[in-house]
């Protein structure tokens, strides 16, 4: 996208085209108008549109140009904080809410695949969180006793299971989480984009909000090229918010994130790294992942940006991080290279946010974003429905906040990144 291989790669290589959006042009009227076409946004867009609602999309780049399309492709249950805190972080009242509906969204990418035949390489036999040293296990050991005992279909795996499912003896252990899974992350994006076509949405790409404001007892949305007037706007954009909803970008630090991809492994190599297709993230601080798409390609990510020295710094730590995982792959070579940013809030939960009448939206998905924004997409279109009041909701309403030293935090997170891929996997 914008002739930037390092800004999807490997996803906009292998998806399917998006349907065909056009830039807005002069002045429309809708019951909704969304502003993002990430997840959140097409989710709500597809909900709306099947109940028949007049909605309008506005997307300032490309249909999943934002952490949609960059993403690792992990469909995650729940968040990074662990079970038990999201009580003391929310309440009890909307923790153990917000956990039993963050723990079900996957159920509903599934569902959303499989209704509208989405091509998206989705792979449904969990994920693996994978335990450096005794540590790391210890660290699992507690989130799985926490999981279970809210039911979760959560299994805590020994170091022998664990290097036969990964192909590597490098982890002491790993949490196997079956409701999770793995996809190609601009695919189902676009996948969710034709749907909401399909069912009558209308979305316009290369259309960024300039103005919000109010006419005749409408909400009016304003464009370079145009305006809609609606009763409602779902503000999703999330950590690339710009405009008039800036703010939710300036409330979360950003963490850089990278990913590369193998050319497609042998047949034999394929057999032996991740042959039931598990997407993998290790307990380090500056973590690692790796999943297997369909062609056989090995996605290997971690913290940092691929610009400046970050880009070789990285990846020739990644080289040598893989060959200790797995010798067996010999010397490797990168045929995509790709990185974004993850938005983090200051407890690692997402944000539900009232901006003014009717004007309302969910952000801050701290790396998470496919089930949540799938997810909360879905229920912020309910809600418009009539179908579920403010008052069910798994999120109290916030006030937006900017992160304090957000710059300072943004710039060390990159530099440490780097420094520790300089030193690491060396010894």
């Amino acid at each position: 996208m914008l002739n930037d291989p390092r800004s999807h790669g490997l996803w906009e290589k292998t998806a399917p085209p998006p349907p065909v959006t056009p830039r807005l042009e002069g002045s429309v009227s809708a019951d909704v108008v969304i502003v993002g076409g990430g997840y959140t946004g097409l989710s709500a867009a597809l909900h709306l549109a099947e109940a028949g609602v007049n909605v309008r999309l506005l997307e300032a780049t490309e249909v999943g140009f934002g952490g949609a399309g960059r993403n690792v492709g992990l469909i995650n249950a729940g968040m990074w904080v662990m079970p038990d805190e999201f009580a003391k972080e929310i309440g009890s009242h909307y923790g153990e809410k917000l956990l039993d509906f963050l723990g079900n969204a996957p159920y509903l990418v599934r569902e959303l695949i499989a209704r509208h035949g989405i091509n998206c390489e989705l792979e449904t036999n969990g994920t693996l969180h994978c335990a450096v040293g005794r540590e790391g296990l210890k660290e699992l050991e507690e989130r799985a006793r926490q999981w279970q005992k809210r039911g979760a279909p959560i299994t805590l795996i020994d170091a022998a299971e664990t290097g036969r499912r990964i192909g590597s003896n490098a982890y002491a252990g790993a949490l196997l989480d079956m409701r999770a899974g793995t996809l190609q992350p601009l695919a189902y994006a676009r996948g969710l984009a034709h749907a909401a076509v399909k069912a009558g949405a209308k979305l316009h790409t290369g259309s960024p909000v300039v103005s919000t404001g109010e006419a005749n007892g409408k909400r009016v949305v304003k464009t370079a090229q145009g305006e809609v007037s609606a009763d409602w706007i779902i503000v999703a954009t999330d950590a690339y918010s710009h405009g008039p909803w800036v703010e939710v970008r300036r409330e979360q630090v950003f963490l850089p994130y990278f990913n590369l991809a193998t050319t497609p492994l042998s047949d034999n190599l394929r057999h032996s790294i991740l042959p039931n297709r598990e997407g993998c993230w290790d307990t380090k601080d500056i973590l690692s992942s790796f999943r297997m798409d369909q062609a056989g390609r090995l996605v290997f990510g971690s913290c940092g940006a691929l610009r400046g020295t970050g880009t070789a710094i990285h990846k020739n730590w990644a080289r040598r991080s893989l060959k200790r995982l797995f010798p067996q792959l010999g010397e490797v070579e990168f045929e995509a290279e790709w990185y974004g940013q993850i938005g983090m809030t200051d407890n690692a939960l997402p944000r539900f946010h009232k901006f003014g009448r009717n004007t309302i939206g969910f952000s801050g998905y701290n790396g998470r974003g496919i089930a949540p924004g799938t997810t909360f997409g879905k229920l912020l279109a309910r809600h418009i429905l009539g179908e579920v009041p403010e008052a069910d909701f798994p999120l109290p309403p916030t006030d937006v906040k900017e992160a304090p030293l957000r710059n300072l935090k943004q710039a060390y997170y990159e530099a440490g990144a780097q420094i520790a891929h300089f030193t690491g996997e060396r010894f």
